[in-house]
């Protein structure tokens, strides 16, 4: 039987009911889980059987919904978390110790910047960051004896630059270190790093993959791909027994498909306990079910929106990998030929003071901080998130005090094209 698309995963993957069942996943909404003996619990302690005991570590509603994502992006096994960040961290985590460095395109997620470049060196993890756009030997110069993992976004939050995955991948297997991939903005519907060279894949799926706006989480992806016990020297925590967990080693026991999350949840999920509720695995769900449906008209928007902007004379550039204009064209059709997400930047003409006009004509689009939903938002980083810093600050940062994001949703496009128009023209 030929293998099904990806609409049927996006709706049917990760949960089959039997005769009977409910046919909606069920929201398992309990801490704990009851056992007839002591000699049953402790087969699950010792990890020679599957099941639940407690919540902070699993659930079969995440469970069922990590499966699904784990299918969407052609991996072996997931693992939901509380939100992106500690999903990122968690991975990161899950492999790297103090002493261990990292080598990541600076072109990132400010929060995911800050966790590599402050609080992991904080731990004894340090960082090279470079840019996306970099050689393949600057990439190999900044390559050290103790990298430990090559880092990236397809497409960067919020700068949208596209990364060259092949390129990146090379880099870390040619250093026998994995590639790990953020692929929020895209979701696999438009691109899949793993086909691309990947090794593990990050989300934020509080973006589209929830898709309303309703609930925090995260996920983690591993392609089970990566040979760990080639590479045993650089990944003792992988490859040598953990004694925190009866010795289990766990690259041995459970191999290239199961090792690195079976690891990430029983260790650090144990220690951290930053899992997502049932509830929120729940609505996930529902938005996962018509994740291929939304991604075309998020792209067609943006696409749309884009277009409209760079032809404005008020407007004096824009920031979407869709047009030909843009520098990442070429990357984003080898790895986006969908398209890539309905977010957008440009730049006003007349800096700060016409971007505050425009914020505040805007009728249709909401003054958010969010990005990625059903809903339009829109953001003017030197009025909201980065106000505390001058326009001179600003253009260091590379962010023009005159800089607006819009994140398309899915209202029709002629509308959103309007209040676009209506805003422009108060300036």
């Amino acid at each position: 039987m030929r293998e099904y698309g990806l609409g049927t995963k996006a709706v049917q993957a990760g949960y089959r009911p039997g005769n009977g069942e409910p046919r909606q996943i069920p929201i398992i909404q309990s801490t704990t889980f009851k056992y007839d003996t002591s000699e049953d619990m402790g087969k699950l302690f010792d990890l020679e059987a599957s099941g639940y005991f407690y919540s902070r570590l699993q659930n079969p509603t995440n469970d069922h919904v990590a499966a699904k994502i784990a299918e969407l992006e052609g991996g072996k096994a997931a693992m939901l978390t509380s939100s992106g960040q500690a999903a990122t961290f968690m991975a990161i985590f899950n492999i790297c110790e103090c002493g261990d460095h990292i080598v990541a395109s600076s072109s990132i997620y400010g929060g995911t910047f800050n966790l590599i470049s402050v609080t992991l060196k904080k731990m004894g993890i340090t960082s090279t960051f470079v840019s996306p756009d970099c050689t393949e030997e600057e990439l190999e110069a900044a390559m050290l004896d103790n990298t430990k993992l090559v880092f990236g976004e397809t497409i960067a939050n919020p700068a949208l630059t596209v990364l060259d995955i092949e390129k990146f991948a090379k880099a870390a297997h040619a250093h026998g270190v994995p590639l790990m991939v953020d692929n929020t903005f895209p979701t696999p519907v438009n691109c899949r790093p793993i086909e691309w060279g990947a090794d593990i894949v990050t989300h934020s799926t509080t973006k589209y993959m929830d898709g309303h706006g309703a609930c925090l989480g995260g996920v983690i992806v591993d392609a089970g791909k990566f040979d760990w016990m080639a590479h045993a020297d650089k990944y003792p925590g992988l490859c040598t027994p953990d004694e925190s967990y009866h010795g289990i080693t766990y690259a041995e026991k459970f191999g290239n498909e199961g090792a690195f999350i079976t690891k990430c949840t029983s260790q650090l999920m144990r220690d951290f306990g930053c899992i997502q509720s049932p509830q929120h695995a729940f609505i996930l769900n529902l938005g996962l079910e018509s994740l291929h449906v939304r991604m075309p008209r998020h792209v067609e928007n943006g696409q749309a929106v884009a277009e409209f902007l760079e032809a404005h004379p008020q407007v004096a550039f824009v920031n979407y990998p869709g047009l030909p204009s843009n520098k990442y064209y070429e990357v984003a059709q080898k790895y986006l030929p969908k398209g890539g997400c309905g977010v957008v930047s440009f730049e006003l003409k007349g800096g700060r003071p016409a971007a505050e006009k425009f914020m505040k004509s805007l009728k249709l689009a909401a003054i958010e901080t969010h990005v990625a939903d059903a809903r339009t938002c829109c953001l003017n980083p030197a009025t909201s998130t980065h106000r505390q810093m001058t326009d001179e600050q600003l253009r260091e940062a590379g962010i023009p005090a005159g800089l607006v994001r819009i994140s398309c949703g899915l209202e029709d496009r002629e509308d959103l094209i309007a209040d676009l128009a209506q805003a422009l023209e108060q300036i």
